[in-house]
């Protein structure tokens, strides 16, 4: 049986799951749609948090990132573990003792005004589609290579099944869904993953092979790493080109956006009890650990193996996986000195980064771009680092089935962070717009029915931002964190542990913090990319890591506001005070 089978059938079969969990598991009411009842046992929860929160970002980008970033990828890794750890020590217990549907909620009943709860929607809105924007491209990505179709058209395929479980199934729907996925995505990641820590070292725990020598071989992998890519002009693989200041609010932005991202707050709202949300919290993060440990190692396997490939083959001679990845626009070949030749080192083969493909061969067979060549440097080849992880098995020559796994496990990652985070984005209109602002008299099927129907818009935005990304997908989704760590989290961090801090004050610092991080991240991505270098950032943090100033800028803005107005009511200081009870 043909790779190009066994891919249809397991991606079929998966779908063909997470369809039927959906039809299973449809939700009867709001508490069903929005939370699951309160029921989900705390492994099943800690399953799901960890399918909701190993995104595309995790799944497809994180291990390309690092393959290429090498030391500097360490911030992906820092920033989303630590972050975890945060939400899940400090925030998610007394959110959950709150008890309410969703963050905007807690917001507005702990600021005691329809304004922040209105403020906490826009940011909260933000951060989800600039997150969700990510995870369907990773959507559009797997589909076009494994199912052989153009990107758009996959992001469409991928909105149409997000649709369908997300909108019928609500919570309850995606949760148990999410457990399936969990399976099917870490599954895949692993069992490729300890095929090529064999293949490479000798040993099985790719973990361990991370660390070993190569096989055959007293030179270890990563000094292998080193000695080849500083041949190739690049840094050394264990080196950082990054300054410090820019990795510290790399990693601060990642940690404290993780701590406020809606999406996997509402997850613990989902469990029977404040103890289940410990219990789970606990589970996730097991689960969680599996894929982020192995991580470095996949990045590491995967630039050898690239390297190893292409490296001086005669584009005529290419293997297999490089014209594949190449037909879907995903690889460029620009042949400078037409020699014929396949040519890798540091630099950009085109002046504009990503190849306009024309309708046109070259003189070898490859296809020609209007990209004006960057003859600055040697380097031929253009590649998209949302591949590694996906083309890794096709590098390394893996069976056709670990092949179809993996395709099947990027859908899997990708569409189960999409699913809860328009299931947010439908809540938070239905539920904290509509329900709590400007219809509280609408009936339960009424805001069933607006749930529904705000979780079919969003799906079709979040699809055009899928088609249209600013950026690889761990890139789009830093800037979603970013976001996360400059707006929610000081206001729940505040709402928990300061009895002072009133609606005023909450109200001005999220702004401050939103529209300070969203326009430094419009504008050097979008208005003025030229400017997109270490030379023009403030103080040399990148769009990547200004949220953690966008932080500070909240929590100062905060602070100040609230001394020109009076503090909240006595019954307000007496449910911050009953939530920080243990």
């Amino acid at each position: 049986m043909s790779t190009q089978e066994l891919t249809y059938i397991f991606v079929g079969l998966s779908f063909a799951l997470y369809i039927g969990i959906a039809i299973w598991s449809r939700a009867k009411s709001t508490s069903d749609f929005y939370v699951a009842g309160k029921g989900v046992h705390p492994v099943a929860n800690g399953m799901a948090t960890a399918a909701d929160w190993m995104s595309a970002a995790s799944f497809i980008s994180m291990a390309g990132l690092i393959a290429f970033m090498g030391k500097d990828g360490s911030v992906y890794l820092m920033g989303w573990t630590g972050g975890y750890v945060l939400l899940a020590l400090l925030l998610a217990p007394y959110l959950r003792k709150f008890g309410q549907f969703t963050v905007p909620d807690f917001i507005g009943t702990r600021y005691y005004s329809k304004a922040a709860r209105l403020v906490a929607v826009i940011c909260l809105i933000f951060v989800s589609f600039t997150y969700v924007a990510g995870q369907m491209r990773g959507v559009g990505i797997v589909f076009s290579r494994f199912l052989e179709v153009d990107i758009n058209v996959g992001v469409i395929i991928g909105m149409a099944i997000v649709f369908f479980y997300a909108v019928l199934g609500g919570m309850k729907g995606i949760t148990y869904t999410q457990v399936a996925q969990y399976c099917v995505l870490i599954f895949a990641y692993l069992v490729p993953a300890i095929f090529i820590s064999i293949l490479m070292t000798g040993n099985p725990v790719p973990q361990l092979g991370f660390g070993d020598t190569l096989v055959d071989s007293s030179t270890y992998l990563l000094d292998k790493l080193d000695k080849v890519t500083t041949e190739l002009g690049f840094l050394a693989y264990t080196e950082n080109s990054k300054s410090t200041i820019d990795i510290f609010c790399i990693t601060a932005a990642l940690m404290f956006g993780t701590a406020g991202l809606p999406h996997v707050i509402v997850r613990f709202f989902t469990v029977p009890s404040v103890r289940d949300a410990r219990k789970s919290a606990g589970y996730a993060l097991i689960f969680i650990a599996l894929l982020y440990t192995t991580a470095p190692a996949v990045g590491a396997f995967a630039r050898m193996n690239f390297i190893d490939s292409i490296q001086d083959q005669e584009y005529s001679s290419a293997p297999a996986w490089f014209k594949n990845w190449e037909g879907i626009g995903l690889i460029a070949w620009n042949d400078k000195n037409s020699d014929g030749i396949i040519h890798y080192s540091a630099g950009n083969a085109f002046k504009n980064t990503r190849p306009q493909f024309i309708d046109a061969e070259g003189d070898f067979g490859q296809r020609l771009t209007n990209n004006p060549s960057d003859e600055a440097n040697q380097n031929e080849i253009y590649i998209d680092k949302d591949i590694m992880v996906l083309a890794n098995p096709e590098i390394a020559k893996l069976p056709g089935w670990v092949i179809a796994l993996v395709a099947a496990g990027g859908l899997a990652a990708a569409l189960s962070t999409a699913a809860g985070l328009l299931l947010v984005i439908s809540s938070s209109i239905s539920h904290d717009l509509l329900k709590k602002t400007f219809k509280p008299n609408i009936s339960e099927k009424q805001e069933l029915f607006y749930a529904r129907c705000a979780a079919a818009v969003a799906i079709i935005i979040a699809g055009l931002f899928g088609i249209y990304p600013p950026g690889f997908v761990a890139q789009v989704v830093a800037f979603a964190f970013g976001l996360a760590a400059a707006t929610i989290f000081p206001a729940l961090l505040l709402g928990i542990f300061s009895q002072s801090m009133n609606k005023e004050g909450a109200i001005a610092g999220m702004l401050s913090g939103l529209i300070f991080t969203a326009s430094y991240i419009i504008y050097y991505k979008f208005i003025n990319p030229a400017f997109d270098n270490s030379s023009h950032w403030i103080m040399g943090i990148s769009p990547e890591g200004i949220g953690f100033l966008g932080m500070l800028i909240n929590f100062s803005v905060a602070a100040l506001v609230a001394t020109f107005f009076s503090k909240p009511p006595q019954e307000v200081s007496e449910m911050v005070e009953m939530i920080r009870q243990p």
